[in-house]
């Protein structure tokens, strides 16, 4: 499955259908819909649409939900008349039945009014197509406009991906720059430790009330007890594995966008321990150049889906 981006725009315009009957230019109308999104935690969506219209929300909800999982999404909906003039030229049909209307309506309430001309013309205007028709014709724009919406949130997907793939590559790169580092690095303050400890213990006498050996045997103890909290492998071994979990996930697709937010988390905390135990400046450097880069794929990761 292609990776989403939450960031996307699209339009499309559909013409009513011709039922071989001949339309009515006055009432013909056109439909664009547009939609647009930026990144959210969950699916927003928000319409925008003529109140004529707003039967159709719950279908284009569903329309929606089935292919759009994560961002704050506007779908805007407009109608644009075949002519100029924003009145209709009224049909004869269309007059011949409102008239039957009113005079129905009447001959039961003998006291309402009859209609004004700006009242029937507005009927005309709303009733020069079939809701069913029109119905359609706004599904098949918004299908269109989804269509494209998604391709675009794809292609705007494929391009963070391949930026964050250059930023696992950098990690991975330091990674096995500080390997070698570390065996070094923990030899030195590994004697370091020892060299202070024979320092403490002359200064404070211990060497006349206990024994050579047991003070050896103590102090290469706490030499190892020290190598090991200053050791940083492990924490390479697990910046690996989310990497290859973040590389899995490329590869799958689909809405990763949470989980990719989750792993940014994990390798910064691996980061920062890095830093935090680094007992050489070189250590320390990649620390800082990990964090750049991490935070580098964190906000991008906002975007996907």
């Amino acid at each position: 499955m292609p990776v989403y981006s939450m960031t996307g725009y699209a339009s499309a315009t559909a013409q009513p259908a011709n039922s071989g009957e001949t339309p009515n230019p006055a009432t013909a109308s056109a439909v664009t819909v547009e939609a647009r999104s930026v990144n959210g935690r969950f699916l927003d969506l928000s319409f925008r649409m003529p109140d004529e219209l707003r039967a159709l929300e719950p279908a284009l909800r569903e329309l929606i939900t089935s292919q759009v999982k994560r961002g704050k999404m506007e779908l805007r909906i407009a109608t644009h008349r075949e002519t100029d003039s924003s009145w209709p030229n009224p049909q004869p049909e269309q007059l011949n039945r409102l008239a039957r209307l009113e005079s129905t309506v009447q001959s039961w309430l003998p006291k309402a009014q009859g209609l004004s001309v700006q009242e029937a013309l507005n009927w005309c205007k709303s009733g020069g197509t079939s809701s069913t028709a029109a119905d359609e014709t706004v599904l098949d724009a918004a299908r269109v406009c989804l269509k494209g919406f998604l391709e675009a949130r794809e292609r705007e997907g494929g391009k963070l991906v391949t930026m964050l793939k250059q930023r696992v590559a950098t990690l991975r790169d330091l990674a096995t720059q500080a390997e070698p580092l570390i065996p070094a690095a923990v030899q030195r303050q590994r004697e370091r430790f020892l060299e202070r400890w024979q320092e403490a213990l002359s200064a404070s006498g211990a060497t006349q009330t206990i024994s050579e050996q047991t003070l050896q045997e103590r102090a290469v103890n706490e030499a190892a007890a020290y190598a090991l909290r200053i050791d940083v492998a492990e924490e390479l071994t697990r910046l690996r594995a989310h990497l290859d979990e973040i590389e899995r996930l490329f590869k799958k697709g689909g809405d990763i966008g949470k989980r990719l937010d989750f792993l940014m988390q994990e390798l910064h905390r691996e980061a920062n321990t890095l830093g935090s135990k680094a007992v050489a400046i070189e250590l320390t450097n990649i620390s800082v150049e990990m964090k750049v880069a991490i935070e580098q794929m964190k906000e991008q990761v906002q975007n996907i889906e």
